[in-house]
């Protein structure tokens, strides 16, 4: 696979022409019923934006790592709590339960070398900050998030642009 240089520019424009939204208009319903999913108030707004710019990073998306970024700026979070995702087990700004949540996105969306993804102690960990409801709503903030992965990556919106129009 041949990689770009670091010094090329990087398009201004999607690699796919046309919005997979307005192509597959089917989308917006399953889109929608994701979003009220986790903003069903179990698990605070803030730890789903961090747990999504986490998978963003993770995922090397651009585009999801600026989206979530800007969010979260838009929330009224502090810059020192965006920047220091990337290193959130040594940051000091973030609380036990961000943490437990930010194991877990890592845990879910990293190959593992030693057995399961998400390991008991892990899983014990984060129930002890989420209960049931809360736990099921930040399971699918990380599969909403994933879910959009594959047009962050294939399409390639352009970083920056309306969450609402990335093709605008």
């Amino acid at each position: 696979m041949e990689k770009r240089a670091i010094t090329a520019e990087v398009p201004a424009a999607p690699r796919m022409p046309e919005d997979p939204a307005q192509l597959v208009p089917e989308l917006a319903e399953v889109s929608a019923a994701l979003f009220r999913a986790t903003g069903n108030g179990s698990v605070p707004r803030s730890t789903i934006g961090l747990v999504q710019l986490r998978a963003g990073q993770i995922v090397g998306s651009t585009y999801l790592t600026v989206l979530h970024a800007g969010f979260l700026r838009k929330a009224g979070q502090s810059e020192e709590r965006i920047a220091s995702v990337a290193s959130w087990w040594d940051s000091p700004y973030f609380t036990a339960a961000e943490r437990a949540a930010l194991a877990l996105v890592e845990a879910v969306l990293q190959p593992s070398t030693d057995g399961e993804r998400v390991s008991d102690e892990l899983y014990a960990q984060v129930a002890g900050h989420y209960e049931g409801k809360a736990l099921a709503t930040l399971m699918f903030a990380i599969g909403q998030v994933n879910f959009f992965v594959p047009v962050a990556l294939v399409a390639k919106p352009v970083p920056g642009r309306s969450f609402t129009d990335p093709w605008g």
